[in-house]
């Protein structure tokens, strides 16, 4: 007889999983509150403009490939990317401006033109960054941290021979100081702790791991859009027979006996052999798990920042812009302690913004730009956000236009706004952090949930808010790592 699971949310890591339980010969059905998959990873249109909702930066995209290649289809067939020429151009209030090239001897030529900072600097803290991965990667990426044998691998002891230069004593902005001259690229390198919602004032150096998948091995595009790495799997799932159910919001894990029997729908029970919950590991304890005992050391852990993101429909070109650009705060420090400490956002804060139209033309009419334009702020802990949106658009207007010399707000065609409020509501992420716990303390790795439960049997986890934490590729790898435990 055919084994049966259910998936609860469709989010990357709830498709992924769908599509290797398939894979293993289980029958699968995924349930999903909203009407569409992909969590975070979705889409908006509005008038002409296509955004991508939520993460718009493509890494290890294997990670992606690999998963067709399981089926044993030509990922091709399904989902083309091209690699960027430039990884991100960065913009400072005095005029300096700076193309991270992907070719790395491109990238060291232009920090000592426009910075005066040794080439060779960039080439050590890329050695470096490459050093922590292959160090490090094998045991916390593709792994569980909650099994014994992941400790007593061959691997594993190789890592603890290197412990002393994988920046586990040290913070991010320590090694990075250490590692540069110039203030601009220190900036620049603690930029990556905003990859997965930390501080870099506070996160260990071991996050210096990131920018080896920017550089060492590339950053991607995918060429239909970042939506289309959801909807190129969810075509895969189907194919494999993933039955899915959308509008289908779970009330209730069913347990008895200290195991795992199924769900509750629309007050009606459905069963399984396993299940696998995709949603925010601490929502899914305060709502479909409340019944349950609670991992209270887990659910108490401080969380990640959160984005506020303004979707602009811009109706003019702006040749000097690329995929990528961040506009620097001119005080980095300051605006962190707003966002960890004081749980507010600074007047001066660092903007992203990405314009897809740049590399795919249908996002936008024609001589005009998609603008997903975002800035880190705090998790959600009941502040007037009306009132700091307000004042943080006009902050974010007032430096674009200073640093572009034009006058933005006059060129707004369209607009829609994600803040964490509405993070939440329609991801489910608690107090909407993006990535769950912060990494903010050398021990956060070992706080994140395992991807499976300790206390019910046949119950699993995956997603951004258990191991190994959040971004696409560690999503796509919690996927890997709960079902090889099936």
């Amino acid at each position: 007889m055919t084994k049966k699971a259910i998936i609860i949310g469709s989010g990357i890591a709830g498709i992924a999983s769908s599509i290797r339980l398939a894979l293993k010969g289980f029958q699968v059905e995924l349930f999903e509150a909203n009407s569409y998959p992909g969590g975070k990873l979705s889409e908006i249109e509005i008038e002409g403009y296509r955004f991508d909702a939520g993460p718009s930066l493509f890494t290890l995209p294997e990670q992606v490939d690999e998963l067709f290649r399981l089926a044993g289809k030509n990922p091709k067939d399904y989902f083309e990317y091209e690699k960027l020429d430039v990884a991100c151009q960065y913009f400072w209030e005095d005029g300096t401006r700076l193309k991270a090239y992907s070719d790395l001897n491109l990238f060291a030529e232009e920090v000592q033109t426009k910075l005066g900072e040794p080439a060779q600097n960039i080439r050590e803290a890329l050695r470096k960054s490459a050093f922590i991965y292959d160090s490090l990667a094998p045991l916390f990426m593709n792994r569980s941290l909650h099994q014994l044998d992941t400790w007593t691998n061959p691997q594993a002891l190789k890592s603890y021979l290197r412990i002393g230069k994988l920046g586990i004593f040290s913070t991010m902005n320590e090694a990075n100081r250490q590692q540069f001259s110039h203030p601009k690229l220190v900036q620049l390198f603690n930029r990556y702790a905003t990859y997965n919602g930390s501080n870099p004032y506070e996160t260990p150096a071991t996050l210096n791991i990131i920018p080896h998948l920017e550089f060492n091995i590339g950053a991607f595009f995918p060429k239909k859009g970042m939506h289309d790495i959801t909807m190129s799997l969810y075509k895969l799932s189907t194919e494999l027979g993933v039955n899915y159910h959308f509008g289908q919001k779970v009330e209730k894990v069913l347990v008895e006996n200290g195991e795992a029997k199924g769900i509750r729908v629309k007050g009606k029970d459905q069963f399984a052999d396993l299940l696998v919950n995709n949603m925010d590991m601490v929502n899914a304890y305060k709502t479909i798990l409340k019944e349950e005992k609670q991992p209270k050391l887990l659910l108490k852990q401080p969380k990640s920042s959160s984005a506020l993101i303004f979707y602009w429909g811009i109706k003019r070109d702006f040749p000097e812009l690329d995929l990528h650009n961040i506009f620097f705060s001119d005080n980095y420090a300051l605006e962190f302690e707003h966002i960890f400490k004081k749980g507010t956002i600074y007047d001066d804060p660092t903007i992203y913004v990405n314009i897809t139209s740049t590399h795919k033309s249908d996002d936008a009419p024609e001589g005009c730009m998609n603008w997903f334009t975002m800035i880190n702020v705090p998790n959600n802990q009941e502040q007037d956000w009306d009132k700091m949106i307000a004042e943080a658009k006009r902050n974010i207007l007032h430096k674009l236009n200073r640093i572009l010399k034009t006058d933005i707000e006059s060129l707004i065609e369209v607009e829609e706004i994600l803040d964490p409020r509405t993070i939440e509501s329609k991801t489910s992420s608690a107090q909407g952090a993006l990535y769950g716990n912060s990494s903010n303390n050398k021990f956060a790795a070992f706080l994140r949930h395992a991807n499976y439960s300790s206390a019910i049997k046949n119950l699993y986890f995956c997603g951004g808010s258990v191991h190994p934490g959040g971004g696409i590729p560690l999503c796509l790898l919690s996927a890997k790592i709960m079902s090889e435990m099936i």
